[in-house]
């Protein structure tokens, strides 16, 4: 008993005597580092070979990632033209990092020699911070691509003006982005930084909100392209030519030749008629003649108005009896003239409507034209006829009206 009791007591010192030198190893850094250097030189030591092996597996790799960029970035860059999918996928390609790509090779040949755990964390971690960074500069390299190719089909100088803001959002939003992948693979909580990055989004956006609006609107133009440059529109009830297309306005020359500066939001908001690019224009006649014409006439009419549209060289839509005006019978014309060219209209729909007049005309049809006949009478109510050349006539006196 008196054996355990002595050994129990030299035990437990020796026990505290040994945690104390742990303790101090783990709040010690020099300590914890020469412990790292120890182990890794263990690992070393143990797996030379598997460590040999994987560094020249990791150099094959690197070389052919290196060889697939270099080839891909030439056959892109040999393909004609600017701004084309293939011009795009090069400039993505020419973006790709060499680091990424050994940083890539570590990591694909790193577990085959079971390097320790700290080691391991750390290789894992460069690893989602280069792979994440470089899908942000692909991403970004791709939508300011496609930005620009579409700047160039259209010959935008106001988008190729506003690609440096562009750039610059793109770029912000991006890599915040990436940042907040990051952080949340190394375990960081990043429920507050999004929530704090939406709250500071929504104020700068009701801060900046007319610019902003305007922005997305000439964004909207230039992309869903409703009218161009050079391009006559009716807005509202102004028609103009367009002169250009700005990131905050649109400037607008009207055929009377004042300048119209018009507010992005402002020019979306209302009804557009955009009249470029019409392959026919209708015309429409309004044709009355007198109430005289016999039923034979007005039955020929039709075909007489179809025959002289397309003896002008042009389409013929309809001709119909519309109604009983007040001093003519009342018909309609419809026309088609195939032409973009307003001026060519204008020429053709005068050309028709004096031919129809000479034809109409030619076979008898009077033009019916506003007309009124006054009676007179006598003041005993004799009515009197509007010349002077007829004989008075008697006429019973109206029983209780008499015009004067």
């Amino acid at each position: 008993m008196t054996f355990s009791i002595v050994a129990a007591a030299q035990t437990v010192p020796a026990k505290a005597a040994a945690a104390e030198p742990v303790a101090a190893a783990n709040t010690n850094p020099l300590q914890d580092i020469r412990v790292w250097w120890d182990s890794s030189v263990a690992w070393v030591e143990s797996h030379w070979l598997q460590i040999g092996i994987a560094i020249a597996a990791g150099l094959v790799i690197y070389f052919l990632l290196s060889m697939i960029r270099g080839f891909a970035l030439k056959r892109a860059q040999s393909a004609p033209g600017q701004f084309t999918l293939t011009d795009i996928v090069g400039r993505v390609i020419h973006k790709t990092k060499s680091l990424v790509l050994a940083i890539i090779s570590i990591r694909l040949v790193a577990g085959y020699a079971e390097p320790p755990a700290l080691v391991l964390q750390i290789i894992q971690f460069v690893f989602t911070v280069a792979v994440v960074m470089q899908v942000a500069i692909w991403v970004r390299e791709i939508v300011l691509g496609l930005i620009q190719r579409r700047a160039a089909e259209g010959h935008n100088e106001t988008l190729s003006n506003a690609m440096g803001i562009i750039r610059l959002l793109i770029s912000v939003a991006l890599f915040a982005i990436a940042a907040i992948v990051i952080l949340d693979n190394m375990g960081v909580n990043v429920t507050g930084l999004v929530a704090g990055l939406g709250i500071g989004g929504i104020a700068i956006g009701l801060a900046a909100q007319g610019i902003f609006s305007d922005l997305f609107a000439s964004l909207s133009i230039i992309f869903d392209r409703p009218f161009r440059v050079g391009e006559t529109i009716k807005y509202d009830t102004s028609i103009a030519t367009v002169e250009r297309i700005g990131l905050k306005s649109t400037h607008l020359r009207s055929i009377n030749g004042e300048l119209l500066v018009i507010s992005n939001t402002n020019l979306l908001s209302k009804e557009i008629t955009n009249y470029a690019n019409l392959h026919r224009r209708r015309v429409q006649y309004a044709i009355g003649v007198v109430y005289q014409t016999t039923p034979e006439m007005l039955r020929a009419l039709p075909l007489l108005l179809k025959a002289q549209v397309e003896g002008e060289g042009h389409e013929f839509i309809r001709s119909s009896f519309i109604g009983f005006g007040a001093s003519s019978l009342d018909f309609e014309l419809v026309v088609d003239v195939h032409s973009d060219d307003y001026n060519e209209v204008i020429a053709a729909r005068t050309e028709i409507g004096i031919r129809l007049f000479e034809e109409l005309t030619r076979a008898g049809y009077d033009f019916a034209y506003p007309t009124q006949t006054t009676f007179t009478a006598a003041p005993d109510g004799t009515m009197i006829l509007p010349y002077a050349e007829s004989v008075t006539m008697k006429t019973p006196k109206p029983a209780k009206t008499a015009a004067t």
